[in-house]
């Protein structure tokens, strides 16, 4: 066995690393460009990538030369700088990269580096000039950093603040437009600062959100307020999302957004939409409040409105109403107990002189509003009123605001308002519209309530003159009579009756009916009324008196006035009788057993209309009674004449014993029964003709 042990030598190359050969077979395959310059920067050796791709000139022009001679002035000047560079450090030298333009006409980007080539005594013998082709990757870098200002573009574009996080959400990078925006420094930033900037009333549900999206590495989206270098907030939207590689994240990407312009437009949009709808639901009481004054005709009617409208279109607690009294110069209260802030009032009555909320709004002409009772106070004390008195008000009432309105008809002041709140309450610009616009539509009602009562009157006082005071008194005969309104507001209208002895001792008895209601309708049933009693005192039969009626029509009431009317002379104790109509409803005769017999008479027209008057025989026998009447009795908006004429017949029938006995207790029976169950709407008139049984002293 050999004890050798020495290690072997490893085996020699064959390959002579300073053979020329060798060195220029490198230079010609090479991918890289190479040149060596000598101490005075002359080009010494070349291969071709560095003539036909760099410089572009034939290896034979650069040989011996130097680079200013041969090639283009930016590359030669390069080239140059280089090169001495390496000579007088004796360094390398990275000259960066040059553009060149190649022979298919492209542009081509190289690196060009220098180093210094020494010989074996470390002196200095050439410049070696290495290049490499760098367009792909330098295209590359192009395309990167275009996207990237591409991205930061769009970012800006969209007011995007970029931030990144570690995957435990620390700030690890700065984002200096989310600094610019709060006035950050870097420090306060890194260290948790976003938060900090958070509105307060959002940062813990905020943070909460944040770490819940961290836990379960879930996307971030939420929005909040962030307080601004100008110490105002601003409404961001932020999304984050976590980078995951390997299932491991490995940071968060997020961006914010300023939606503060979208937030302010939808915020002004639901100002313009609450106020739309403000001003809707405005108009729409305003709509009612004017359609409940229009059916309101008397005054009382329209105060209770206005009471109405105060409680549900204001929410008013308290609402008054007072009319002027231009004679007192004072104010008359219709309702309510006082006005308790005015110092001078006594109860129903408040002077002008004296100063409250109503006085205020009549001598001005204006509203006046008193949003709390500082406010009140100090509009009352301008106006001369009783501190003490104002104090005492104030001290003991839970009223918190208050409202006066004139009530103004073509600029004459008629009355006020008072509205009152047991809080305080803000009148804005639109209230206050509502408000006068609600007023000027309750002045409109009083004054046309105050002019019906007054025509009210003012036709009652004629229906009175001109209806008999009483019903004649005759032996054989009993007469009883009964009207009742169609209105317990509306109190005058057409309907009458009369009964008056002619001078053959008979009993003329009739029920007639102006169409209308009013001044008109009355003064036109006093004409008729007048011009019967002189015809039938003339010349007594009914067909006679009206065929008279008829010319009287025609010469003294419109052609659009209808006027009905129902007219009999009958004897007494015999009850023999003559019967004529004019479009009126027929008699019913009510025998003592209780039955009901319609008269078969011919109806007749209504008078004015031209035709041939009838008359024909009516007898009402001893015990039975005669009732003429008005088709307010008959007939309404839910029964038809027929259908009333049959219930007629059919109540008469009810009726007990004693009330067919005696006329009076009958009509009353028969109005009320009729008119039970139905919404009356005319005036009913009733007339009763009775002839009593005969007896053994007759």
């Amino acid at each position: 066995m050999s004890a050798e042990t020495s290690v072997p030598r490893p085996r020699e190359s064959d390959v002579d690393i300073s053979d020329s050969a060798l060195f220029q077979g490198m230079l010609s395959e090479a991918e890289f460009a190479f040149a060596f310059f000598d101490g005075d920067g002359r080009v010494q050796r070349v291969n071709d990538v560095f003539c036909g791709a760099v410089v572009n000139v034939p290896e034979e022009r650069l040989v011996g030369r130097q680079p200013v001679e041969v090639l283009t002035a930016d590359l030669s000047q390069i080239i140059t700088h280089a090169v001495q560079a390496v000579i007088e450090t004796d360094a390398p030298v990275t000259e960066g990269r040059v553009r060149v333009r190649s022979s298919e006409g492209d542009t081509r980007h190289w690196s060009l580096s220098f180093s210094p080539v020494h010989d074996d005594s470390g002196e200095l013998r050439a410049v070696a000039l290495v290049g490499m082709d760098v367009t792909e990757s330098r295209q590359t870098e192009e395309a990167l950093r275009r996207s990237e200002e591409r991205y930061r573009s769009l970012v800006e574009a969209q007011s995007q603040l970029v931030w990144i996080t570690s995957p435990t959400g620390s700030v690890v990078e700065d984002a200096p437009q989310w600094r610019a925006i709060t006035g950050q420094g870097l420090e306060e930033y890194l260290a948790n600062g976003w938060l900090e900037v958070v509105h307060p009333e959002e940062r813990q549900q905020t943070e909460e959100a944040w770490r819940e999206a961290l836990r379960g590495r879930t996307m971030f989206e939420w929005n909040y307020r962030v307080r601004t270098r100008a110490s105002g907030y601003r409404h961001f939207e932020v999304r984050a999302v976590p980078i995951i590689r390997h299932g491991r994240v490995v940071e968060w990407v997020g961006a914010n957004t300023d939606v503060t312009p979208q937030r302010e437009a939808e915020e002004m949009r639901g100002r313009l939409t609450d106020q739309l709808g403000a001003a809707a639901l405005r108009t729409a009481r305003l709509q009612g409040a004017t359609a409940m004054l229009a059916e309101a005709l008397t005054v009382e009617q329209v105060v209770q409105v206005i009471i109405d409208v105060g409680r549900t279109a204001l929410a008013a607690d308290r609402s008054a109403v007072a009319l002027l009294d231009t004679d007192r110069a004072a104010l008359k209260l219709i309702n309510g107990e006082g006005i308790p802030e005015a110092s001078g009032a006594s109860g129903e009555e408040i002077p002008l002189s004296s100063s409250s909320v109503m006085t205020m709004a009549v001598n001005s002409r204006r509203p006046v509003f008193a949003e709390s009772p500082d406010s009140l106070r100090a509009q009352l004390l301008e106006a001369g009123g009783d501190e003490e008195v104002l104090g005492n008000y104030l001290a003991s009432s839970d009223e918190r605001a208050w409202v006066g309105l004139p009530l103004l008809a073509a600029g004459r002041a008629l009355g006020a308002l008072r509205f009152s709140f047991t809080r305080p309450q803000k009148i804005s610009q639109e209230d206050g519209v509502f408000l006068e616009a609600l007023a000027g539509q309750c002045a409109l009602a009083v004054e046309r309530a105050t002019l019906f009562e007054r025509e009210h009157r003012t036709a009652e006082t004629l229906q009175r003159s001109l209806l008999p005071d009483r019903l004649p008194v005759v032996k054989g005969l009993e007469l009883a009579q009964r009207f009742r309104s169609g209105s317990r507001h509306v109190q005058v209208g057409g309907d009458w009756y009369d009964a008056f002895v002619l001078q053959d001792g008979r009993v003329a008895a009739v029920v007639g009916d102006v169409m209308g209601k009013g001044v008109k309708a009355a003064a036109g049933m006093g004409r008729i009324r007048n011009a019967m009693r002189a015809l039938a005192l003339t010349n007594p039969p009914p067909a006679a008196v009206l065929t008279g009626l008829d010319r009287v029509f025609e010469a003294t009431e419109e052609e659009e006035q209808v006027t009905t009317l129902a007219y009999m002379v009958v004897e007494p104790v015999t009850g023999e009788g003559t019967l004529a109509l004019a479009g009126h409803p027929p008699p019913v005769l009510v025998s003592p057993q209780g039955t009901a017999i319609l008269c078969d008479g011919e109806p007749g027209t209504p008078l004015g209309w031209p035709t041939s008057r009838r008359q024909f025989r009516f007898v009402v026998p001893p015990g039975h009674t005669a009732v003429l009447y008005s088709d307010g009795l008959v007939e309404n908006r839910k029964r038809g004449l027929d259908a009333g004429l049959a219930d007629l017949c059919s109540v008469v029938t009810e009726a007990p014993p004693e009330v067919v006995k005696s006329p009076h207790m009958l009509l009353d029976f028969l109005v009320d029964r009729m008119l039970s169950g139905y919404e009356q709407d005319d005036d009913v008139t009733a007339l009763a003709i009775h002839v009593p049984p005969a007896t053994k002293s007759d």
